[in-house]
């Protein structure tokens, strides 16, 4: 049981109305009739003591009107207006740090209505006018228990991103998934080919970057969600559940661990189906190539060329690729990635470009690339030590390679 909750509805409702208070609401319940409620994320996160006051995501179901109110309270705040559905009549209204969607009742009653929402714990109501709480769906006990319930699977069919967003609640918020909802999950898998692709994109997006994004991601694996059930056989896949990632400080996790995680739960035809940035996709590229390679040679078998290209290719995000290393070179390879000045894992060069064309008269062109590239080496391994060693290899290095003239 989560016992950093809270429980009590009267605690709740008034860090509900503080919530509303510290963000000057007064101006925008003016216009909102009677039998207007909140409902979604922003009472769940209340609930759960996690509201972000930097970004605040509010719901509002108004009886009728949806369009014309959130025109009104655009109007007298000042902010911008979207409309996200003319037919259905959800807008958006997008106010300094505040997001709020306005959106038609759709049921004839309340509950009904939230009846068709995803989860339980995102179908808890507070009636604005009349300052109470409504759970006909138990969602606060859910909460409670850390628990994601749906009230009705058809509901997550409206949606099926709503099937991605189940391991996005893990991720995030630690929870578990009912017995019912797993079964569920596995069947309808599928269905996620009928949502966009960038949609997609954005919950894999928060799924990697969650707090318990391990938990999520082996789930994933395990329902096979991105795949058939011969995806993983690729050697290239790991077993999450075997990694120690104790041997990341807690910063190298945050900023390294989620291309990993991406590499692990989608081959490379998905990540460009999915709509991944360049930068993405030739991290996992490069991910794929060293580790099959050392599937195939040593890392001891490695020349001093091969083993320069692996940490000039790898050096901004060494420790997303930690794990495929042997367990005994772990350690003393993170170390020495983390010594900036160790030029092997961070390869740099004493001269550039320019100090070269004007000490040697050589111009742009693939023998400049190669004679840095030489110098860079030669550095890494500790055969130069200051500039004018390098000016002496250099010079050395284009008596024995630049091209001769008759």
């Amino acid at each position: 049981m989560n016992n950093k909750i809270f429980t009590d509805h009267t605690i709740i409702i008034a860090e509900i109305e503080r919530s509303l208070k510290f963000s000057n609401w007064n101006s925008i319940l003016f216009f909102l009739p009677k039998g207007s409620y909140l409902v979604g994320g922003f009472i769940r996160d209340i609930i759960l003591r996690r509201v972000n006051k930097q970004k605040i995501d509010v719901d509002i179901v108004v009886p009728k009107n949806a369009i014309q109110i959130g025109k009104k309270i655009s109007d007298k705040i000042k902010s911008k207006l979207i409309i996200l559905d003319k037919k259905r009549e959800v807008v958006r209204i997008i106010f300094n740090h505040i997001s709020i969607d306005i959106a038609n009742q759709v049921s004839s009653t309340i509950e009904e209505d939230l009846r068709s929402r995803d989860f339980s714990i995102n179908s808890i109501a507070f009636f604005l006018h009349k300052k109470c709480l409504f759970d006909p769906l138990k969602g606060l006990k859910d909460l409670e228990f850390s628990l994601l319930r749906t009230y009705s699977e058809i509901n997550l069919l409206d949606d099926p991103l709503r099937i991605l967003r189940c391991f996005r609640f893990v991720s995030e918020l630690n929870f578990k998934i009912d017995f019912k909802l797993v079964n569920f999950l596995k069947k309808n898998k599928d269905k996620l080919h009928l949502v966009a692709n960038e949609r997609i994109n954005n919950e894999i997006h928060k799924i990697v970057n969650g707090k318990n994004a391990i938990e999520a991601l082996i789930l994933v694996k395990n329902f096979n969600i991105f795949g058939s059930s011969n995806l993983y056989q690729d050697s290239f896949f790991l077993d999450l559940e075997k990694i120690n990632y104790a041997e990341l400080r807690q910063d190298e996790r945050e900023k390294f661990l989620p291309i990993f995680f991406i590499a692990q739960i989608l081959d490379e035809g998905s990540i460009k189906k999915f709509k991944f940035g360049k930068d993405e996709i030739a991290k996992t590229k490069l991910l794929r190539k060293w580790h099959f390679l050392l599937e195939k040679k040593n890392i001891a078998q490695l020349n001093e060329l091969e083993r320069f290209k692996l940490h000039q290719e790898l050096e901004m995000f060494l420790p997303s690729f930690i794990f495929y290393l042997p367990q005994n070179l772990r350690f003393d390879w993170l170390e020495r990635w983390r010594d900036k000045d160790d030029k092997l894992f961070h390869p740099s060069n004493l001269l550039d470009g320019n100090v070269i064309k004007k000490n040697f008269k050589i111009d742009d062109g693939p023998l400049l690339g190669e004679l840095l590239q030489y110098l860079s080496i030669e550095l890494a391994y500790k055969r130069l030590n200051n500039f004018d060693e390098a000016i002496y290899k250099a010079q050395q290095w284009i008596e024995q390679n630049a091209p001769k003239c008759d």
